[in-house]
């Protein structure tokens, strides 16, 4: 082990380990020798895991937006750790609710909300005495939309937005108690959320009334050219493997950092955004959607 990293072993929480990053954090960790609690809200899940996994990790059913299901998850997390507490706890759970925000049921914004921010602070408040006992740390899977939203995902890019201040205030709060708070800031990372969301952007066009077409007919092909373009969004993409390094390190170094920004696209849209007027910001976000949809919009800023 180098030297600048603390011992690996304790118990870690991870919401959302059912597929995509989620499972790839739970089995990379569970590799490294971190006895895992991995959320999962199916049965059939927790058992694939466990074929996956060695005998350290332990499928925990729990929901995120149901307080029952967090009490139970905590109790039954509790009884297993007793008195050792957890050395960290992985905010991972997430979905992604996009669209037109002119049309988007302001039902679905909620739900949004509810997972990705509200969802977090309350399985946080419930594991900060198991996190304070192991002086363990929160680390929280953001995206890079929280820094920089995007079209067609502003309930999303809203919730990532949230979830950077809140955890932010978290950081300062709980630095008497030494617990430290880190934020994963993905580009494209590509997992079944891609599949998800193509088979949801379908069932949502063929609902749509003909004035949404009339409003934004080129914008919602461009849209759709882009989920069904696996191929060119794979090309985009980091690994989760990259993702579940990055977790590994804000678990394990003796200074995690605060925000660890992954892949190419995220960190090249940080820099611009550091230096670029927001218009122009703006017209070079819509070329990225245009590169990946592989046709122009009338709706382009500039166009």
């Amino acid at each position: 082990m180098s030297a600048n990293t603390i011992s690996t072993k304790g118990a870690v929480v991870i919401t959302g380990a059912s597929t995509g990053i989620g499972k790839v954090c739970a089995l990379y960790l569970d590799r490294l020798g971190f006895r895992i609690f991995a959320g999962v809200r199916r049965d059939e899940d927790g058992n694939v895991l466990r074929g996956e996994a060695s005998d350290r990790l332990t499928p925990v059913f729990i929901d995120i937006t149901d307080s029952a299901s967090i009490d139970s998850a905590l109790k039954f997390v509790s009884g297993e750790v007793g008195g050792a507490g957890l050395a960290g706890l992985v905010n991972n759970a997430g979905i992604s609710v996009g669209g037109l925000l002119e049309f988007q049921p302001i039902a679905e914004i909620r739900r949004q909300l509810e997972v990705n921010v509200i969802g977090h602070i309350a399985v946080t408040q419930a594991f900060l005495p198991l996190l304070r006992k192991d002086h363990g740390r929160i680390v929280n899977m953001g995206s890079i939309a929280g820094r920089m939203p995007q079209p067609y995902l502003g309930p999303y890019s809203a919730s990532k937005a949230a979830l950077e201040a809140i955890m932010d205030s978290l950081r300062m709060e709980l630095r008497p108690s030494k617990i430290p708070v880190s934020i994963i800031e993905p580009g494209v990372v590509y997992t079944p959320m891609w599949e998800k969301a193509r088979i949801r952007a379908h069932v949502i066009v063929e609902n749509f009334p003909q004035e949404v077409f009339d409003l934004y007919g080129s914008d919602i092909s461009a849209v759709t050219k882009v989920l069904e373009n696996k191929e060119k969004i794979q090309k985009a993409a980091v690994s989760a493997d990259v993702v579940a390094k990055a977790v590994a390190h804000a678990l394990t170094a003796k200074k995690p950092k605060t925000r660890y920004v992954i892949g190419w696209d995220a960190k090249f849209g940080v820099f611009l955004s550091r230096f670029l007027p927001d218009r122009l910001l703006d017209w070079l976000t819509m070329i990225f959607w245009r590169e990946l949809g592989l046709k122009k919009t009338t709706q382009d800023i500039g166009s």
